[in-house]
């Protein structure tokens, strides 16, 4: 956790919260952008009590501001109306938040806990407006940061201990991507054959760069500059060194050649805050949909994102999640009663 400075009562706070599969990302945003204050925690399935611990300590943090909230992510939707906050589908929040903080970006390669995302920028032909085109696996858990810690686990690997491994001089065994479950039968059957729990690890990570350029891209070229988003991106150094590795493979196969001169380590780079951006981008495009909100209204502010306090989050928490859950038929009697 990070914070910097509280500020005076006329200030009002944008706070984005990215709720994941595996984590919650957080950050608190000041008028021009910048951070004031950013968390990022796996919630072991208690998302909406991590969004409550986050928002409780941002309020004490910044006790004399009005806090605005956007949440996005693949479980921001159903806490949206038990905070006040606004939702930002996630494909739109990591566009707008690299569109603002790195323009001249290509191409982003984002991991997740349980999704991957490719979003490509593209000339319009015959004008210089830029168009994008994202893909996104959110259907299947293989080559994402879920596997990842399945395989961990196997391997008797800590996650320090996998977040340091150089993959230089590696020997790259096969390890299927494409499924959790064929990953994990491939790992196995290595451990077995008594190969290096690190040579494992990086072949394990070779194979989702793989899958990723080979499937998720759909036969498109990502355009250089590539930004590697994600928790898996950001904390584990092999990724970033494999990228640079196979991604200029598929450029020669394309025929497709950088312009920019500059070295692969900036062509292809993990950011600051990499792990924050869909955050980020939530209140970045939060604060479009306002201005466009208002100019329509006539300047008159409606009060929408404003946070509404704890309560109706806490009773979400203690009672009303079960019920929504009995609504849908999913708590049923048991097959043996004890009466």
């Amino acid at each position: 956790m990070s914070s910097m400075n509280n500020l005076p009562d006329s200030n009002i706070l944008d706070v984005g919260i990215d709720v994941g599969s595996t984590t919650v990302k957080a950050v608190v945003v000041d008028a021009a952008g910048k951070i004031l204050w950013k968390d990022y925690r796996r919630h072991n399935t208690h998302q909406p009590e991590l969004v409550r611990e986050f928002l409780t300590v941002i309020t004490a943090e910044y006790p004399n501001a009005k806090l605005r909230t956007y949440i996005t992510g693949s479980g921001g939707r159903g806490l949206t109306k038990h905070i006040g906050a606004i939702y930002v589908q996630e494909v739109n929040a990591v566009t707008c938040a690299v569109e603002k903080l790195h323009p001249d970006t290509g191409s982003v390669i984002e991991l997740g806990g349980q999704d991957a995302k490719v979003i490509i920028w593209r000339n319009a032909i015959g004008t210089d407006e830029r168009t994008t085109l994202s893909f996104m696996n959110d259907k299947c858990a293989g080559g994402t940061g879920a596997t990842i810690d399945k395989i961990l686990g196997k391997l008797g690997l800590n996650h320090e201990r996998a977040c340091a491994i150089n993959p230089d001089g590696k020997t790259i065994h096969h390890v299927a991507a494409k499924c959790g479950v064929f990953a994990e039968t491939d790992v196995v059957g290595l451990l077995k054959a008594g190969i290096d729990v690190e040579e494992i690890f990086v072949s394990l990570c070779t194979a989702i760069v793989r899958q990723n350029l080979e499937v998720l891209v759909r036969g498109n070229v990502l355009h250089e500059k590539v930004l590697l988003l994600g928790g898996p991106n950001t904390y584990i150094g092999a990724f970033a060194k494999l990228w640079r590795e196979h991604l200029p493979e598929t450029w020669k196969l394309h025929g497709y050649s950088p312009v920019s001169t500059e070295p692969l380590e900036e062509l292809i780079r993990v950011p600051a805050d990499a792990q924050y951006f869909a955050a980020l981008g939530a209140v970045f495009f939060g604060r479009a949909s306002d201005e466009m909100s208002l100019l329509f209204k006539g300047g008159i502010s409606t009060g929408h994102g404003l946070y509404k306090g704890p309560e109706d989050l806490s009773s979400y928490i203690e009672s009303g999640r079960l019920e929504k859950l009995e609504s849908y038929g999913n708590i049923r009697d048991g097959l043996i009663s004890n009466a």
